[in-house]
């Protein structure tokens, strides 16, 4: 059968080329190539059999384990799109992703199924649910135990042959806030975001070449991102195609002695944060000097970065060891290393058919602003949504097809690319992407509320917090304890305010706009 760049694909060419070779390490489950493919495809022939078709949506909602990456290449075996579902959703939230990706299964840890269950009469396309056990006891009418789901399937490989072509799908928030769909082609976002298995040179040229890998010395990533987001999935999907064994961090909450433990437990050589909210608390316990990290090479970051100071820190105890901050984005893939700079947010070497466009889709000069954009292995769009679609792909006048999502940047003389902030003004609070209208929306739906802004103010943990500008109507005057006891049903943890000004009135632009540079100003006044 010939081979494509389905991941699925991908995964068992890996198997077989080394199906003995330590694949995967989550808690106390260990994985070879083989034992991680043959589990995938149990997961495959069970959801063939309960009806899920070529190109439908199946949700996962869990925290980091094995089982993620299981069902992940399960789904894709099929030809099925996998749909990642953030675990911090509340049930609102959870209906809107559901809804919108048209899930028709969802493979789900059981405490977190109990909140798709408060909004399941909402989903009538969702036929089908698969439950991890991970010591809840609620209830889920109708589902099936993912063991006992995959103790009654077939392991073998025997599926249809699979395309470049097919899905894979990544949620993301928008301008408005809401969820979106990023949808790429397979072979798009292996190349795009995968480092076309070869992380350090060239990229394959056939699928078949990724068995080179099995071959390796070996090397261990320990991987303390969520594998629901992009970075944390990128990661884990980089480490397995390149032969390299995944260690997925399982707690709920980050404990450096536990990734540090890790660290030296599995001969890591690389271990994957999230900003200053991980390499802050790392950088703090390095310095005790408790810990055999020797085998440690590089120290990575993902969904936020790494500030000078936290890398100062850090280099005070591991002085050779390097960072790998790199640029991506759901709809640019990963897009290129760091490479230091004090101006913007940062700066970074891009790769190929990246640059910075002007509003005409023309690169700019150096210098100038305009907002980063990539060609080539881009993705198609958003799902069931062509607006938003026509908002951020576009083709120029030679026919280049364009992913522009909103970083305005600059570039440099040198030909590298400062990033100078998100054109839609998000937050980004501990590697999570926070949309201030979003938070603002909800906000008013508190009665004592008349008007609000949301803006991210400086954090020393997070990098970013929520912060409001509230005008309260008439004789109120409400607390941020108030404020946030209202949102907790309303909104994810990380998506509350964390800092509160009340003001007799909003300021807003000559267009009606929100001032955001008038809130910041209002919030750091003393």
């Amino acid at each position: 059968m010939a081979r494509s760049y389905n991941l699925a694909d991908l995964l068992e060419i890996m198997a077989e080329a080394g199906p003995d070779r330590p694949a995967l390490v989550a808690g106390a489950e260990r994985r070879t190539y083989r034992e991680l493919d043959e589990r995938a495809s149990r997961v495959a022939h069970h959801l063939a059999a309960a009806g899920v078709r070529p190109g439908e949506h199946v949700a996962i909602l869990s925290w980091n384990r094995a089982e993620w990456l299981e069902s992940m290449f399960g789904i894709f075996k099929i030809r099925a799109v996998p749909v990642p579902v953030n675990y911090r959703y509340v049930s609102a939230e959870l209906r809107h992703v559901l809804a919108d990706s048209d899930a028709v299964a969802l493979i789900g840890e059981r405490s977190l199924l109990a909140r798709v269950e408060e909004v399941r009469a909402d989903l009538p396309g969702l036929r089908h649910l698969m439950v991890l056990e991970d010591g809840g006891d609620q209830e889920i009418p109708g589902a099936v135990r993912y063991e006992d789901a995959l103790k009654d399937a077939s392991p073998a490989d025997d599926f249809p042959e699979r395309s470049n072509d097919d899905h894979y799908i990544m949620y993301t928030g928008g301008t408005t806030g809401y969820p979106k769909g990023v949808v790429w082609r397979c072979e798009d976002i292996f190349f795009g975001a995968l480092g076309g298995g070869n992380i350090l040179g060239e990229p394959i040229t056939s699928p078949e070449a990724l068995a080179e890998n099995a071959a390796k010395p070996p090397m261990a990533v320990l991987d303390c991102a969520p594998v629901m987001h992009g970075a944390g999935q990128w990661v884990a999907l980089m480490g397995l195609f390149g032969g390299t064994k995944v260690v997925l961090y399982t707690e709920h909450a980050f404990d450096p002695v536990t990734a540090l433990n890790l660290v030296a437990a599995e001969q890591a050589n690389v271990i994957m944060l999230v900003g200053d909210v991980m390499g802050r608390p790392i950088a703090r316990e390095l310095a005790t000097g408790r810990y055999e990290v020797s085998s440690l090479l590089a120290v990575a970051s993902g969904g936020a970065p790494l500030t000078d100071a936290v890398k100062d820190e850090i280099r005070a105890t591991l002085p050779h060891v390097m960072f790998l901050d790199t640029y991506g984005a759901s709809e640019t893939g990963a897009c290129g290393p760091a490479v230091g700079g004090k101006e913007g947010t940062a700066r970074f070497q891009m790769g190929p058919g990246i640059t910075v466009l002007d509003d005409d889709l023309r690169p700019v000069r150096p210098g100038e602003i305009g907002r980063l954009a990539r060609s080539g292995h881009i993705p198609l769009g958003y799902y069931n949504d062509p607006e938003k679609t026509a908002t951020t792909f576009f083709t120029d006048a030679e026919g280049t097809r364009w992913s522009v999502p909103g970083d305005f940047a600059t570039l440099a003389e040198d030909g590298t690319i400062v990033l100078l902030g998100r054109g839609s003004l998000v937050i980004n609070t501990g590697g999570e992407k926070v949309y201030p209208e979003e938070v603002e929306v909800a906000l008013k739906d508190h009665p004592d509320v008349y008007d609000c802004v949301v803006v991210g103010l400086p954090d020393e943990r997070f990098g970013q917090c929520v912060s409001a500008v509230v005008a309260p109507r008439p004789g109120a005057e409400p607390t941020l304890e108030e404020l946030t006891g209202f949102l907790r049903d309303r909104l994810a943890g990380y998506k509350l305010p964390r800092r509160l000004k009340l003001v007799p009135e909003v300021r807003r632009t000559a267009v009606g706009k929100s001032d955001y540079k008038w809130a910041r100003t209002v919030l750091t006044e003393t």
